[in-house]
Order: C-alpha cells, then structure tokens, then sequence
C-alpha cells in the first residue's frame, strides 16, 4: 500500500498503464534536518537579497549594552525585524527613535537559532530630511530642555581682557583675520593660541581638548572659539554634543565664531556670545576695551572740569575773606606763628639730639658691662679647665690601670707556683679512696685489694693495691 504513494500523482493514463503494468520503482527521498534547511534558506536569502532598501517606520527601537540596536520597520501592510551593530550605528549622525520614518540599506539575513528573517541595515537614513539636519534638530533641543541655551546663564564679556584665547585651526583663514584685527586694535593684547582640527573626523573631540585645555592655562579670560565658512558637513564638528559640553564648562566666558553670518551651528547657541565671523569676534573682545578707555577719557575730562570749578570757588572764598577787617593782618600773624613754630622746632631738635646723645652712652657703657659677664667667654674657660682636668684624669686613670696590672700578673704567678695543678705538671700524682671523699697520705691507709683512684696532671686512672710498702 505504500508503494502507491511512491510514484508521482500528476502522469496520465497510458503512461500509468505501462507503469503498473511494470515492476514498482521507489522514489530517492531527500530529508533535510533543520539547520540544514534554515542553512539553505539562509543561502537563498542572502545571496538574493544581498543589497536592498527598504522604506518605513521605526518602532520597538532598543539599544542593548552590547552596542548593538535592534528595531522593527512596518508600513501599512507589514512589518520586518531589524538589526543594526554598533559598529555601524557609531557612524550615525542622528538618534533613532520610535515613530521615524527612514530609508534603510542592508541585507535580508536568517537569524538561525529562532528561525526568524532580518534586516541586517549598515545605514540609515531619515527619509525626506537630512540625517545631519535631524541630528542637528535633535541635539538642539535636548541641550535646550537642559538650559544650555538659557539666557540667565550667559556671561559678559571681561572690560579688560589680560590674556585672549583662541581655539582654531593653524592653516585657516580664521586665525589670520583674527590676528589681524587684534594687531589692529589691540596691539599690546596677550594671545595665546591652541591648534585643533576644525574639520573630518574625529574634530570635535580635538576642539573639545583644546578649549579644555586653553582654559586652565593662567590668565585667559576670554576665549575665540570657531574657523572660516564651508559646507555643513565642514562645519559639523561644532554640532557635536562633546563641543557644547566643552563650551558650557569652561569657566570664562567663549565667543562662537563658526563660518559666516548666515551659518548657525550648535556652539553658537551654547556659547555666551555669538561672531557672525572671526573677524567679528576679535572686534567684539577689543571693543569693549575701546569702550572702556572712552569711559575713563569722559570721566577724566569731568574730573578735571568738577576740580577746576573747586578752585577756583575756593579763590574765591579767599579772596573775599581777605578782604574783611578782622583779617587785615592774618598774613603778619601767620609769619609770626611761623617764626615760633620754627623756634620751637630748632629747640626741641637739640633736646632730642642730647637726650639720644645720652642714651648712647648708657647702650655703650651697658654692653661693656656686659661683655665681662659674656657667656661665650665665661664658657670657654670652664671648657679649657674641664679639658685640662679631663687630660690630668686620663694620665692618673692609665697610671692606676698599669700599677694594677703589674700586681696582678705577681699575684698571678704566685697564685700558679702554689696551685696544684702546677704540682702535678711536674709529674706528681695525687691518690685518693675510691669514692674519692679523702686523699691517701700514708700506705698503711689502704689495703691489698683496695680500689683506689689517681689523678695526674691530664686526667685520671682507676687502680687496685696489690702490695703496700711503709716508709717506717
């Protein structure tokens, strides 16, 4: 019965009739497993959908700490899972978000351990706008949300600038124009400059260091940050979000001075003052230094008016009190109680000069009196009478030291003539019992067959009485 559903369905009567009428003949069956199946989908998908774009709206956009982002695009019809890595998605001027409608280009990939197709997307692209246009729009509002572009936080520019600073590239016009103007105007100003790159990839972290770095050098108070016109894509590093952090944290006051009038870019919004140009910028530093040396030329000349009306009021005043009765002969008084004045001065001057005359001679006479209980001196013959005596004890002391010696070593040859020891080293021996508590003196002390022990001048021998002898 199985062997019916071996052969094909879709054949037609003759050739069926001679096909059973002959043997039955088995079909090859393929059978795949299923990783060798999504394998081969895998094959058909990425090799016939290798480059494609596709158009619709983000949704479920989700960034995961890997860096990778994954998303889902949909239309009205349909709707495809999405992928983008990091490595592709660090290049992205703007942010994706949910409800954005883009343009993606990648390729249709299998995800093999779910079974699922995706849209693998190395770019993206905002459709019916710019990317740098969104990215910019999007920066712009989230640094205003923060207050960045708040007006209250905005700093004037110093009157009098010690030291200006300018963060700029070296091979521009911009940092020309703005020498230019400053030599001009200002030709006695302090500058310090710090080249950065202005332009291409990796600009914005240069100009970040650089405005990071001018700031803490000594004496800047003032800073010109910006470069010459261009292109957006030129003048792009200072629409990164690391410049407008760097501009809001320094702590002097930053001038943008980016591209020409009609160019705008984040940094101007962040900055506390805004150049349409570079040229601009340095007017604006030295201007108000212009303005303040005007200030200080009008008050000058309204000083000098307000002193000269004093004056002469005050001649004035003068004249007409000369001019009374009671004050005929100010002028003769005031010349006599001058010529007192100077009297008394004259006196005074001599009674001062003796009265310090005579404190001299007391300091003199006080520091001869002092110089014979000098502590110095006192000290130096107490150190001479103690080294004298010090000599005449170390004499006396070795003296001593030799007398004793010298009886020592007599004592010490006495001591050896009558030791023992010295006895016995001239071939003595000493006899004692056997437990050694007495000295045998005479031979009737000890009898045959006694233990007895003898010691000699290096060591000791055991020994038995065999035979006794008296000396009587």
């Amino acid at each position: 019965m199985s062997d019916l559903f071996d052969v094909p369905f879709e054949f037609d009567d003759e050739r069926n009739d001679r096909d059973l009428a002959a043997a039955p003949r088995r079909i090859e069956r393929r059978i795949y497993s299923v990783t060798e199946l999504t394998a081969a989908i895998r094959g058909l998908f990425e090799s016939r959908f290798a480059d494609l774009w596709v158009e619709g709206e983000i949704s479920n956009c989700r960034v995961w700490n890997t860096g990778h982002m994954y998303f889902t695009l949909k239309d009205g019809g349909a709707q495809i899972k999405a992928v983008m890595f990091r490595t592709s998605l660090r290049y992205l001027r703007f942010k994706p978000e949910d409800g954005l409608h883009v343009v993606a280009r990648g390729r249709l990939g299998v995800y093999e351990p779910k079974g699922e197709y995706q849209l693998v997307c190395d770019h993206l692209e905002p459709h019916g706008l710019g990317a740098l246009q969104l990215a910019f729009d999007q920066l712009k509002k989230r640094l205003q949300a923060e207050g960045l572009f708040a007006r209250e936080r905005k700093r004037p520019l110093p009157a009098l600038p010690r030291r200006i600073g300018i963060v700029t590239s070296l091979d521009g016009a911009a940092i020309r124009d703005i020498l230019k103007v400053l030599r001009r105007r200002a030709p006695n100003a302090s500058v310090l400059i710090r080249p950065t790159r202005v332009q291409g990839e990796g600009a914005a972290d240069d100009v970040a260091r650089a405005l990071k770095a001018i700031v803490r050098a000594r004496g800047v108070d003032v800073v010109i940050v910006g470069r010459g016109g261009g292109s957006i894509e030129d003048l792009w590093a200072f629409n990164e979000e690391i410049v407008a952090r760097a501009i809001a944290a320094s702590p002097v006051p930053v001038i943008s001075a980016v591209g020409h009038e009609v160019d705008v870019t984040i940094a101007d919004f962040v900055a506390d003052l805004r150049a349409p140009t570079p040229s601009a910028a340095a007017e604006m530093v030295v201007a108000a230094n212009d303005e303040f040396c005007h200030r200080i030329d009008r008050l000058t000349g309204r000083l000098r008016a307000a002193a000269h009306a004093d004056l002469q009021r005050r001649r004035n005043v003068v004249h007409l009190l000369s001019t009374r009765r009671g004050l005929a002969a100010f002028p003769a008084r005031l010349a006599m109680r001058g010529r007192h004045a100077a009297e008394w001065t004259h006196q005074l001057r001599g009674v001062t000069r003796a009265l310090v005359a005579r404190k001299a001679r007391h300091y003199r006479s006080l520091g001869q009196r002092l110089e014979t209980h000098d502590l110095a001196r006192r000290l130096a013959a107490i150190r001479g009478r103690l080294t004298a005596a010090e000599g005449r004890l170390t004499g006396a002391a070795r003296r001593a030291q030799h007398r004793s010696e010298s009886r020592f070593r007599a004592l010490a040859g006495r001591l050896e003539n009558l030791s023992p020891l010295a006895v016995l080293g001239r071939g003595y021996a000493v006899c004692w019992n056997e437990d050694k508590t007495a000295i045998v003196r005479s031979a009737a002390a000890v009898h045959p067959g006694d233990a007895v022990r003898v010691t000699l001048a290096d060591g000791e021998l055991a020994c038995r009485v065999e035979d006794m002898k008296s000396r009587v």
